[in-house]
């Protein structure tokens, strides 16, 4: 392999997790919006929107994860 293909692979995996981690942000903060505006709407169902919440926040940070793991992968390749 020469430089520039190192360098581009570098590069690659750069931008590659700076998008994953800018939509997961972009993500989590609409879903805690939504969960914020919903327990305002109707604090009763607190409970309920806070555990979705979690599950789904979870959800996207592991594909976030995997995200940044194909990431180094190519990095290092």
């Amino acid at each position: 392999m020469n430089l520039t293909s190192v360098m581009l692979a570098y590069l690659a995996a750069g931008i590659g997790a700076g998008l994953s981690i800018i939509g997961a942000a972009n993500g989590i903060g609409k879903l805690a919006a939504s969960a914020m505006e919903g327990i305002a709407r109707q604090p009763s169902a607190g409970g309920d929107i806070r555990g979705a919440m979690i599950v789904a926040a979870g959800l996207i940070e592991g594909a976030t994860l995997f995200a940044l793991v194909i990431c180094i992968l190519l990095a290092v390749k």
